[in-house]
């Protein structure tokens, strides 16, 4: 995956902003995905949330579920995601 990648955009009526294609490519974000709107360091930062929660969900959690094991590694997945 790309690491760096910025184009210039305007902000236009009701305040939209348009994803550009290349970077909809990079990222493959598609119409009505729904994503994560945040600000971090005075910047506003967009997370493309995955289509399919239950896929993420099975790369933390495994069957058979081991609560002591399972909880540590979520709550590391938690983690590393939290600084994004």
């Amino acid at each position: 995956m790309m690491r760096f990648m910025s184009e210039e955009q305007v902000v236009g009526r009701r305040f939209i902003i348009v994803i550009p294609k290349s970077i909809r490519k990079a990222l493959t974000v598609r119409e009505g995905q729904r994503v994560l709107i945040r600000i971090e360091r005075g910047k506003i930062v967009i997370e493309p949330l995955p289509s399919d929660p239950y896929s993420i969900m099975e790369e933390v959690v495994r069957e058979p579920y081991e609560e002591r094991e399972e909880e540590s590694r979520a709550e590391e997945w938690l983690k590393s995601r939290a600084g994004r």
